[in-house]
């Protein structure tokens, strides 16, 4: 039997992308990110629930660098300049917030890259329900 070689993470492309996409198309991208998560380096004051929504729209931070690791950015909370940091891991979702369009992010298993969970069985593989389509609804 031949090992099945494993991928990274789809995690940060899927974020890079869909970040492209909404700025691309005049709207605000948002992050839903797990504030309880290890590494996540937010302001307190902004957590409620142990989640934070984050603008990351050009014009509200600076120095964006999404990369396999996080996402990283400068960005005022209260007046004041903060340094944000957010593990990929740690992002739930992510959506235009104009429209709510967007994406929840996958869940890669263990968290551990390249440790995706197995793909689901097809339609005569048996044992499931078709995957259904997730909705965001961004819910204030």
């Amino acid at each position: 039997m031949t090992d099945t070689p494993r991928m990274g993470s789809n995690r940060p492309y899927l974020l890079r992308a869909l970040n492209e996409w909404i700025n691309d198309n005049g709207m605000t991208p948002h992050l839903l990110v797990d504030a309880t998560s290890e590494g996540v380096q937010v302001p307190a004051s902004s957590v409620k629930d142990g989640r934070v929504v984050l603008n990351i729209a050009p014009r509200a931070v600076a120095q964006l660098h999404i990369d396999n690791q996080g996402v990283g950015f400068l960005a005022r909370f209260g007046g004041v300049s903060q340094s944000v940091y957010v593990p990929v891991s740690a992002v739930l979702a992510i959506y235009a917030q104009e429209t709510g369009q967007g994406m929840m992010l996958p869940d890669d298993g263990s968290g551990e890259a390249g440790e995706g969970p197995e793909p689901p069985a097809g339609p005569d593989g048996g044992g499931g329900e078709p995957p259904r389509r997730s909705h965001l609804r961004v819910v204030k």
